[in-house]
């Protein structure tokens, strides 16, 4: 309705009142609030995520220390070259016995490397895989709410215990990516291996490498 406003002037006169113009304002305090409440909730329910350690067994530096007797039949020689290859030869490289290995060239893949390892680690695999199954289906006497420590522990008994699984020795030649390395590691990981190292290349494997190369004393993996 319309209002008698009073001029600066003393004097009365009739008008309409005009509305005020304020700018616009959001309150954002209750956004405050929920994202909080959100934050808060996502803070006690998200698993987070653990980081990954990589095992690597290294060799000692001490040179006093006398290195353990390692059976020839179970050492696997895995050669790590440029390009993304890779060379697999059992035993070990002596020249005096006038014949070296022949080297095996292999891949990254499921049917690489992998195969190999699968294949001369087959009985610890098993008994790792079969563990693991029976805590997932509650069998025998392992029980399906075993602490994550119980289960460690249990299969580094059956690491420990094993005495027919390959020693694998892994080396780097010029050319080699971190990737590459990293890769190999994985592959320790899934085929369950329970020794292995990371080694140099003697004089030896660096000649039998470079004949590889050129087409010699090499074989592709079947």
């Amino acid at each position: 309705m319309a209002e008698i406003i009073e001029n600066e002037g003393g004097g009365h006169k009739k008008g309409k009142r005009r509305a005020k113009k304020h700018p616009a304002h959001i309150d954002m305090t209750p956004m405050v609030d929920l994202a909080c409440l959100l934050l808060t909730f996502f803070m006690l329910t998200t698993a987070f995520s653990k980081p990954k350690v990589m095992e690597i067994v290294l060799p000692s530096k001490k040179k006093t220390e006398k290195p353990p007797e390692v059976d020839d039949s179970r050492v696997v020689n895995i050669i790590l070259a440029e390009n993304d290859q890779i060379f697999v030869y059992n035993g070990m490289a002596d020249p005096t016995k006038g014949v070296l290995p022949t080297l095996v060239k292999s891949n990254y893949s499921k049917d690489g490397v992998r195969k190999i390892l699968l294949e001369r680690n087959k009985d610890l695999f098993e008994k790792i895989y079969y563990y693991n199954d029976s805590l997932t289906r509650g069998l025998g006497k392992y029980k399906a709410n075993q602490p994550k420590d119980s289960i460690d522990r249990q299969v580094r008994r059956l690491r420990t215990g094993d005495k027919t699984g390959p020693i694998v020795l892994i080396k780097a030649a010029d050319g080699v990516t971190y990737g590459n390395l990293v890769d190999i590691m994985d592959e320790m990981a899934i085929a369950s291996i329970a020794r292995y190292a990371v080694i140099d290349l003697n004089y030896v494997e660096k000649k039998m490498l470079s004949d590889a190369f050129a087409g010699k004393n090499v074989e592709n993996q079947q």
